[in-house]
């Protein structure tokens, strides 16, 4: 297939914008003046959701408008050692055979790439059309609050074609719910005892991963890592305290590094490097995991004991991972929990919670229960989403006319799945009665990690699924 180089021109440039989640300004600043370059209407709401605005190609001006959809946030993970500061440091992309990679970081490809190839078709005038909107909503991926906050005559179409796919060969026709919460642990410090010896504890080498997508996929996480290797120290060494402990790189991701700054007296350092010598984390997902130990200059201060051990008793009744398989969609995950970080701050720590289901009961009452775990512990809790799952109708016109698209453009016919990760198309479908919405996109592996990377050549292939698309509607 023919390469619109456009495509990667705009990504190249988008990803010279910091955009991680809750920090959209820039780029919605871009994205404004990208539409006013191109001489498009465009209208920006209060959380930087935009819409821009095209003409039909002439004679086309009779056809039902049609609505692109992408979001302009992305989850920023970094490298451990890797110098990037999400709010102002580009994304260093670069093409490895075939496939498209950062150096260092996530790549943006979710969903950076299925937003560039909306703003190529807005701004090329050879496509045929008929009266064309781009969507480009906020904050998709740590909480979708801009979704949520549409007004209902935001846009007009009824018939959207979604760019936040990650399946190449696939319609997705479902997606799961998602209950996002955050809590907060008070603590309170005292001085650092004489006598104690500090070492810093990192688990690292771990494959991390979409929270939805890769969570059946048998990796660690290393939050609830961290903790147990935690209760053991305190085991074997019950005058350990602890200065700090990090663990995960965002809500939306699978946790793949951690550390914690404890100290022990002097005399006990020896047993503790000598069981992190042999302390093994070895899920079958996860085959490089490392934990490792060194010594740390004597803090100042340090966490009473008291809420170390609500941390970590916390942690290890929150369930990780799969909870339940789907009876009607084989191989799908039906409901699931992540615990996304942990974060120390200056009197308390901060965790995130990210719980999904198709059933709306199952995950409200999952996320409830760990809600009720974490108070039990002296922690506050916040709820910060409930979307509701998304069901298309698999078997309707435009499905079916999406699916003869692929065949008739790249030969094959895609299957129609559901997916367990949340979408914004639960909010949409309540905001825009009637709309009709098909996600397609390139494959992209490994979202909301290091490892992220895009296949060009499934970028090509739906460019022209997009273009013929957008012709057969027109």
């Amino acid at each position: 297939m023919e390469r619109n180089e456009r495509i990667y021109q705009i990504f190249s440039e988008i990803n010279k914008v910091p955009r991680p989640s809750w920090h959209e300004e820039r780029i919605a600043d871009w994205l404004c003046a990208f539409a006013e370059e191109h001489g498009m209407e465009c209208k920006r709401d209060k959380q930087n959701c935009i819409v821009m605005k095209k003409a039909a190609t002439p004679g086309h001006e009779n056809a039902k408008p049609i609505v692109l959809h992408a979001h302009m946030d992305m989850v920023c993970v970094a490298e451990r050692g890797k110098q990037f500061d999400p709010l102002n440091d580009a994304i260093e992309a670069y093409v490895d055979n075939g496939w498209m990679k950062a150096r260092g970081t996530s790549l943006g490809a979710d969903n950076g790439m299925g937003l560039s190839m909306a703003l190529a078709a807005m701004e090329d005038d050879a496509l045929v059309h008929g009266p064309l909107e781009l969507l480009v909503t906020t904050n998709e991926e740590d909480g979708m609050t801009g979704a949520a906050a549409l007004s209902t005559d935001f846009i007009k179409a009824r018939r959207m074609i979604d760019l936040d796919s990650e399946d190449y060969d696939t319609i997705t026709v479902g997606a799961a719910g998602a209950y996002l919460q955050t809590a907060t642990l008070p603590f309170s410090r005292k001085p650092t005892a004489e006598g104690m010896e500090f070492l810093k504890i990192e688990i690292s080498g771990g494959r991390g991963g979409h929270s939805g997508v890769d969570i059946g996929k048998g990796r660690m996480s290393a939050v609830k890592e961290i903790c147990l290797l935690i209760d053991r120290i305190r085991e074997i060494c019950p005058e350990m305290v602890v200065s700090e402990i990090t663990a995960g790189e965002a809500n939306a991701s699978i946790a793949s590094q951690a550390e914690a700054l404890v100290g022990v007296e002097k005399g006990n350092a020896a047993k503790l490097s000598n069981l992190i010598s042999l302390y093994i984390i070895a899920p079958e997902g996860d085959p490089d995991v490392q934990v490792t130990c060194l010594a740390a200059e004597q803090p100042t201060t340090t966490i009473c004991p008291e809420a170390v051990e609500d941390l970590t008793e916390s942690i290890r009744e929150i369930p990780f991972g799969v909870i339940n398989m789907s009876q009607h969609m084989e191989g799908t995950v039906e409901t699931s929990n992540n615990i996304g970080v942990i974060r120390t701050e200056a009197d308390h720590f901060f965790i995130t919670t990210h719980s999904r289901s198709f059933i709306h009961k199952d995950m409200v009452e999952l996320g409830k229960g760990i809600a009720t775990v974490l108070t039990n512990h002296g922690a506050t809790t916040k709820l910060v989403m409930d979307t509701p799952a998304w069901e298309e109708n698999a078997e309707s016109d435009y499905v079916h006319l999406v699916e003869q698209t692929f065949e008739d453009v790249l030969g094959f016919r895609p299957r129609k799945v559901e997916m367990h990760f949340v979408m914004e198309m639960g909010y949409f479908v309540d905001k825009f009665p009637g709309i009709e919405i098909v996600p397609i996109g390139p494959r992209i592996i490994e979202p909301h990690s290091t490892s992220e990377r895009v296949e060009l050549e499934t970028i090509d292939n739906i460019w022209h699924v997009l273009k013929e698309l957008l012709r057969r509607l027109s």
